[in-house]
């Protein structure tokens, strides 16, 4: 009687802990995308900028160095009929002494699940829910096969619309040459090179590299772009050129 009553209880312990199990669903809550790219008519974020180009027909690297101002101007109708945000941009000398120069737009459209930014008829997703580490997705998917081309004549961006951007961490602070950023959301979206450093002048070589991050409240404080290939050209006229472009931005004031 003794082994039956430890056996009925055994199995009964087994049966609640299996219903509780069962019952118990972990819930995941994600923050809001516009707690990231937060669009109100007014807003502004200055930058730094290094851009980086290659000059002389391919054979001088330049590293140029300016301040942008991106400024919601109004919220309005993309081309595909949904609500969107124009940004106006302006341009001024690395100092800040120079008054503002306009220097285009581009657009933001919040949607449910993501958010997309249009820029010289380019689509991207920059964001994407759920805001979880390592969840991924296409940012470039709409994005044609060499949408750079011709401008630059290369072909490392042949199959941009495949790359994989993906949250890579979460950083309560995160700091850039002196100035700190709190609750920020990092974005890689790739990370390739060969013969980089170019060790080798008569080997061909690439760089991409694309990345952004995101603060709580304010938005893009940092993104690094680099698109650039080096042809030896051995052989042609000329010699060796490179192709491509590069900028790093980091934010240095917003209201």
């Amino acid at each position: 009687m003794r082994f039956q009553s430890i056996l009925r209880f055994s199995l009964l312990c087994i049966t609640v802990s299996t219903l509780f199990s069962c019952n118990e669903k972990e819930e995941f809550v994600t923050e809001q995308l516009n707690e990231y790219i937060p669009l109100q008519v007014g807003k502004y974020i200055t930058y730094r900028i290094d851009s980086l180009v290659f000059t002389n027909f391919g054979r001088t690297i330049e590293t140029r160095r300016y301040q942008v101002k991106e400024q919601v101007d109004a919220q309005i109708t993309d081309n595909l009929g949904r609500p969107s945000f124009r940004i106006y941009r302006y341009l001024r000398d690395s100092l800040g002494t120079l008054p503002w120069q306009s220097a285009g737009t581009y657009f933001i459209t919040p949607l449910s699940d993501q958010v997309e930014m249009i820029e010289d008829n380019l689509r991207f997703i920059k964001m994407h829910m759920p805001l979880k580490e390592g969840f991924s997705w296409k940012g470039n998917r709409y994005l044609p096969t060499g949408p750079y081309q011709p401008k630059y004549n290369f072909t490392i961006d042949n199959n941009i619309d495949d790359w994989d951007f993906y949250y890579d961490n979460f950083s309560p602070t995160f700091s850039y040459r002196g100035i700190n950023y709190s609750n920020v959301w990092s974005i890689e979206e790739i990370d390739e090179s060969f013969n980089v450093p170019i060790t080798s002048a008569g080997s061909y070589a690439y760089r991409l590299r694309s990345v952004e991050k995101y603060s709580k409240t304010i938005g893009l404080v940092y993104r690094e772009y680099e698109l650039w290939e080096y042809q030896p050209n051995t052989g042609g006229p000329g010699g060796p050129y490179y192709a491509g472009f590069g900028i790093k931005k980091w934010m240095i004031d917003h209201n």
